[in-house]
């Protein structure tokens, strides 16, 4: 069974920080990106491991960073506006279940993985920018995609599914962990990754946007 985000054992997780940087994504020559500070910040851990995966891919393909670092308050903005959208779809679901619902598609803001830095979200794409078929695009929501979103989906062509199998051998062979409502989404250092891995604390607590451009980048 699916451990989603805003499950209690998840929030119980105890939030440790290293003080570790947030480094630029989109300046790193062997990876792309598709995003601007803040976007493609991450951790400096993050972006060594998205280094070992890099490497594991076949000649002519690349990581393609869609986002990484997400302030509180976008996250706040994002949670509320997705879980409104569901209420409206959904009007006889109650507070917890719409609560539980807008945690496949958004992370709650207290326990989000983006929030610290600790996570990316990316694609395949060619040398030339070319993305490759994944089934869905990046942030195609369980309703729009028909839970196609989800990493295990078996509704997506066996090209998408060759597409994402390659895409997770990477980054879990360098110590990654996935999402499983999101293809796209990986993580390290935060609470998901601990409860994941079976680690007491996180590497990696919020960041706020203040502290960031603290942070030398």
């Amino acid at each position: 069974m699916t451990v989603l985000l805003s499950d209690p054992r998840i929030a119980a997780i105890t939030a440790r920080e290293t003080g570790e940087p947030l480094v630029d994504a989109a300046e790193v020559p062997e990876l792309r990106a598709d995003a601007d500070p803040p976007g493609s910040l991450v951790r400096q851990g993050v972006l060594e491991r998205l280094l070992v995966a890099q490497a594991a891919l076949p000649a002519g393909l690349r990581l393609l960073i869609h986002e990484g670092y997400r302030s509180p308050g976008v996250q706040h903005r994002y949670f509320s506006d997705y879980r409104e959208q569901l209420r409206a779809r959904y009007p006889g679901w109650t507070g917890e279940r719409l609560h539980t619902e807008a945690s496949k598609f958004v992370s709650p803001p207290d326990v989000a993985p983006h929030c610290t830095g600790g996570a990316v979200d990316l694609t395949l794409a060619t040398a030339t920018g070319a993305r490759l078929d994944m089934g869905t695009a990046i942030n195609a929501s369980p309703e729009a995609s028909a839970n196609a979103c989800y990493t295990a989906a078996t509704s997506i062509s066996p090209e998408a599914r060759s597409n994402r199998d390659m895409l997770a051998a990477a980054l879990a062979g360098a110590g990654l962990i996935n999402y499983p409502t999101e293809w796209w989404h990986w993580s390290y250092g935060e609470r998901y990754w601990a409860y994941t891995t079976g680690r007491p604390a996180t590497v990696y607590a919020a960041v706020s946007p203040r502290e960031h451009e603290e942070r030398p980048l």
